[in-house]
Parts: structure tokens; C-alpha cells; sequence
């Protein structure tokens, strides 16, 4: 077996659990480093602001860091609150002594403006810490602070850069998040006098608490792991900008960002794909051709809020099924991204309720409307023809504009909704439910009851 990956964050603890040491370890464990911490502060905080701040003791803040080094090592640490000019020349000191690569974010103000650095405590920053660091990452306003360089260009970022690496960091890095740029998020990096810039799309969102733990979390996870510094850094960016883009959206300030979107995502898609597959299984066991419309059938299922955002988020059948004598038969195996017309039907439903994420889509038939109304489901309907002009000339807008007045029109999310088609459009029938395999085991009960009058 490999040895398992160690880094350590020096930092402070967030009581609301957004950002500091919280934040570090949810990185760490995402990208698959063992987390370790060495306390240097308590804060009571939530979204909103910090309200007190007690400092652990400087000998605590020590003995922490030696006894992990000692038992189970140390492959990166990053330092994140440290407040203290006497925890800062601790920190120095004990990365001159045990040798490991150090990612400095140079935390000094809180998003409330609560300041995390005391001011006297700078000079020991740029003149002690800095010159040990592997790599360091002020945001905009810390890199101003640092390097005495007004940013507001990218031309600005390079200057600061290049004085802050005067100070004696191998690697610098003004983060971009808050500079006034159309469209992009970019970081400026600066090593052996050269210059690389870090892309990332902008994401309008308030949720960004912890960004900057988060990130400089990931550059020491990815040390940890043995990357070069610039996969590090290229690594760190696409973290980050999923853990931005699927922030939390709690408290009634700046909630913090999500680091389980980087394993999230990917454990969810497996489970989707995974129930998809029983579904299909289900319906191509079963003899079910009758009620395939003229346009096909597809049956798909999304993945959790917060992650559904678009039909590339919701998984279906590549080719719908076909018929197949009186079975059917899916074309190929489920992926994302395969259906438009019930992916935006599902994505409307979520809106009212985000556990129903799949639905399949069957032919219409008076005969279909009755047995599903005798099997107990609730059922609801749109009438294509109240369609408003604006929408019919949105491409994509006609489904979910019918899905919400039928939801509307049951007073809750139903388990069938219907229409009866319009010039150019066949009458439809779909079956809602919370997930595929219950939306398959729906239309399969509606077959057996036509079965049974038959």
C-alpha cells in the first residue's frame, strides 16, 4: 500500500464551519489527503460576522505541530488565521526546523471587515513567513497590503506580484475574485520571474466564505500528493471554482462555498446512472410497446439540488427506447445529457419540489388517463392552446411553461401530468416520480392495470 498523504492546516477554527480549519480538513478529505491541525485560534463566527476571538496558547500551538510531525508526519501544511506575530515566527521556525512545503494564505481581514491579523503582526508576516513559503496566496486587497501596489488591472496583479515575491516566497499567486473583470475569475502567478495566469469563469453568488482556505487548502493538498506546484495550482482552480459554484446557501450573510462538490458531483452522477440502469432494466423485462409514443419514449432522472442546473445535469437514454415486438428496448445505456424535452420537464418539476427528479414520457390515450386515476395517482393537466405567444417563441420555454400551470392547477407536484397536443404536437403523457426506478415501477403498474381490463 502507498502512504497516505498528510498536510496540516495552522489555523484558526470558524464556529460556523465555512471557513478556517473546518474548511481546510472538508478540502483535504475531498481531494484525498489525511488532514491534520494545529489550533492557533478560536473564533465565534456564523456568515454574518466574527464576534470574539480567543487565542490558543503559543505552547499549545507548538506541541500540536510536533507531535503530528513526529508520529505521523508532515507532506505540506498551509497556514490560514494565525493573528500573532509570535504564532507567525512559530510557524517560521518550525518549517526551517522539519522542512515541509508551506502554503501561506495570508489571511488579515474577514468578509464582515473583522480583522484576523493583528496590525503589528504584518511586518512579521512579509519579513519572517514569507520568505519559508512554498507558495503564497493574498486575495486583492491583502496583495495591496502586502506589495504597496493600487490593484485594478491585470497589469497591477503582475506588479504586486513580482514585489511580493521580492519578499521571498518560490511561488506567488494574486487570486482575481475581486477584481472589477467581465466574464472571468483570473490569478495572477508569479515563479522564477515568469508570469501564468489561473482562468476560471466569474459566478455571480454571495456564497463565497472560505474561498480562500478552500483554495490554499487544495494547493497543499495537491503538494501533499506529490504534484509540481503548477498541477497544484491548475488542480486547486478547478476545485475551488466547483466548490464556488455549488456554495451553500445557508445563514443570512456570505454562506460559505461547498468543498464536497469536488467528490459530490461525481458520487451523485454514479448513483444516478446506477438507478437509471435498474429502471430501463425493469422496462425492457416487461411488455410495454404499447404504450410508447409515436415520438419515442425516454425515461430520465436528474441529480440533486444543488448540482441540477441545466438538461446536462439530467441523465436519459441516447436515442429514446424503440419497440421491440411488445417489448422495448433502450438504444444504449443512460448518460447525461441525452434527453431535452423531458430533462426541462424535470427541472420545472424540481422547482416545487427538488426529491422529484426523474420522469418518463408515454403516449396518451383516455384509456391510459383512467387507469392511473384508478390506481390512486394524482393527475393534472396543461391545455397547449392558453400557451401565451412570448413563450411558444422561446425555444425550450412551451414544456416547463405546461408543467408549471399543471402543478399549479393540482396544488402539488402530481404523479402524472398530460396534454392533449396542439398543431404539430402529439398528446403526451408523463409520469413523475422521486427517482427512476419508482417512475419505471409507475408505468409498469399503468401497463398491468390496461392489461387487466383487456
Amino acid at each position: 500500500m502507498g502512504k497516505t498523504p498528510i498536510a496540516m492546516t495552522i489555523a484558526g477554527s470558524d464556529s460556523g464551519g465555512g471557513a478556517g480549519i473546518e474548511a481546510d480538513l472538508k478540502t483535504f478529505s475531498a481531494m484525498g489527503v489525511h488532514g491534520t491541525v494545529a489550533l492557533t485560534a478560536i473564533t465565534a463566527q456564523n456568515t454574518v460576522g466574527v464576534f470574539a476571538v480567543q487565542d490558543v496558547d503559543l505552547s499549545i500551538v507548538e506541541k500540536q505541530i510536533d507531535v503530528v510531525f513526529e508520529d505521523i508526519g508532515i507532506d505540506a501544511a498551509k497556514t490560514g488565521m494565525l493573528h500573532r506575530g509570535e504564532v507567525i515566527m512559530l510557524v517560521a521556525r518550525k518549517v526551517r526546523e522539519y522542512g515541509f512545503p508551506l502554503v501561506v494564505d495570508p489571511v488579515m481581514v474577514a468578509k464582515s471587515g473583522a480583522r484576523l491579523l493583528k496590525p503589528e503582526a504584518e511586518e512579521s508576516l512579509k519579513k519572517i513567513l514569507l520568505p519559508v513559503a512554498t507558495v503564497v496566496t493574498p486575495n486583492i486587497f491583502e496583495a495591496e497590503v502586502l506589495s504597496g501596489v493600487r490593484i485594478s488591472t491585470l497589469a497591477d496583479m503582475r506588479a504586486a506580484a513580482r514585489k511580493i515575491a521580492e519578499l521571498g516566497p518560490g511561488t506567488v499567486v494574486v487570486k482575481g475574485g475581486h477584481l472589477e473583470e467581465d466574464g472571468e475569475a483570473v490569478d495572477m502567478v508569479y515563479t522564477n520571474g515568469e508570469f501564468r495566469e489561473l482562468h476560471g469563469s466569474r459566478i455571480n453568488t454571495k456564497n463565497t466564505h472560505g474561498t480562500g482556505c478552500s483554495f490554499s487548502a487544495a494547493i497543499a493538498a495537491g503538494l501533499a500528493k506529490g504534484m509540481s506546484i503548477t498541477e497544484a495550482l491548475e488542480e486547486a482552480k478547478r476545485f475551488i471554482q466547483a466548490a464556488i459554484e455549488y456554495g451553500l446557501n445557508i445563514g443570512r450573510g456570505h454562506g460559505p462555498v461547498n468543498p464536497s462538490a469536488w467528490i459530490g458531483m461525481d458520487a451523485e452522477k454514479y448513483r444516478v446512472l446506477e438507478n437509471l440502469s435498474k429502471a430501463v432494466k425493469l422496462l425492457e423485462d416487461s411488455k410495454i410497446s404499447k404504450l410508447l409514443p409515436e415520438v419515442g419514449s425516454n425515461i430520465v432522472m436528474a441529480l440533486p439540488k444543488p448540482y441540477a442546473k441545466s438538461v446536462g445535469d439530467v441523465a436519459g437514454i441516447p436515442g429514446r427506447f424503440v419497440k421491440l415486438g411488445d417489448r422495448v428496448l433502450a438504444v444504449r445505456g443512460p448518460e447525461f445529457g441525452a434527453s431535452s424535452h423531458v430533462a426541462r420537464i424535470v427541472l420545472k418539476v424540481m422547482e416545487y419540489g427538488e426529491e422529484w427528479r426523474a420522469a418518463m414520457n408515454i403516449k396518451y390515450s383516455s384509456e391510459i388517463i383512467e387507469a392511473c386515476e384508478s390506481l390512486g395517482f394524482t393527475v393534472s393537466f396543461f391545455d397547449r392552446r392558453e400557451e401565451p405567444e412570448e413563450v411558444k417563441a422561446r425555444e425550450g420555454e412551451s414544456l416547463p411553461w405546461g408543467v408549471g400551470k399543471a402543478i399549479e392547477k393540482a396544488g402539488r407536484i402530481p404523479d402524472v401530468i398530460y396534454d392533449l397536443g396542439d398543431v404539430g404536437k402529439e398528446p403526451m403523457v408523463r409520469i413523475l416520480g422521486r427517482n427512476a426506478v419508482e417512475v419505471a415501477t409507475k408505468v409498469l403498474t399503468v401497463a398491468s392495470k390496461l392489461g387487466d381490463w383487456k
